[in-house]
């Protein structure tokens, strides 16, 4: 696979080149540095997630997560499943590295994180390198001009399809429902299998297996539902 298109690629800025250092752009190339990949070191992983930042067995699976917030969904999921690995990417200093700290200090040695944005996955991963991804609650953009800064769209739903493993699922989690059906109709384009969907997720089937982030916690305070769909790649 070659790198995105310049028309689509995301630019972010350069840690490294910061005028003034926070102690979370010092983390990240510091203490956390090698479990936390800034813009610059992230790409070198490419292909080499397993062997040379996790250590790990090739056969062994590797999820993603997509904008990991704080971090709660991230460590909670690192700690249940420690044969899988799992690395974050989170565009914020902040909660990259509360991300991070928060599940190295639950003891994890099967998480990563990486300052990069999700539109440039394939500067990240190999195809087929990566296994199950987790989108919860994303910026859903909902002004008229926006739609194109979505994550969960066709353009990134068919690099997704690359990138992972035969048999592999996404998740996504959302308060927005102008997203979500939005979404619904580019997901129906892409070449993944609907296994689940509900914009009810605190009412459905799956209620007792979800983990409830930060962010989903204070939308059901105020009483607004969730909406959720499982997606599959099919198997060969």
């Amino acid at each position: 696979m070659t790198d995105a298109p310049i028309s689509t690629r995301r630019r972010i800025n350069i840690t490294t080149d910061l005028p003034h250092q926070t102690e979370y752009t010092l983390a990240l190339n510091g203490r956390y540095s090698h479990i936390a990949f800034d813009e610059v070191r992230a790409p070198l992983n490419k292909g080499k997630w397993r062997s040379d930042v996790f250590k790990r067995d090739a056969n062994l699976p590797m999820d993603l997560e997509v904008g990991t917030g704080n971090g709660t969904h991230f460590a909670h999921y690192a700690q249940k499943n420690p044969q899988r690995m799992v690395v974050g990417l989170e565009l914020k200093y902040k909660p990259l590295i509360q991300t991070i700290r928060r599940a190295d200090n639950a003891g994890c040695t099967n998480a990563a994180v990486a300052r990069f944005h999700a539109f440039n996955l394939a500067e990240l991963f190999e195809p087929g390198e990566i296994d199950n991804v987790f989108i919860h609650f994303p910026d859903p953009w909902t002004s008229p001009k926006k739609p194109k800064n979505r994550f969960v769209q066709k353009l990134n739903l068919d690099l997704l399809f690359e990138l992972q493993k035969p048999g592999s699922i996404i998740e996504f989690k959302t308060d927005s429902l102008v997203y979500f059906e939005w979404a619904m109709e580019e997901i129906q384009q892409s070449k993944y299998t609907i296994l689940f969907e509900t914009k009810d997720l605190h009412n459905s089937p799956i209620k007792a297996e979800n983990f409830e982030t930060a962010f989903e916690k204070i939308f059901l305070r105020e009483g607004i539902k969730i909406n959720f769909v499982r997606l599959q790649k099919p198997h060969q």
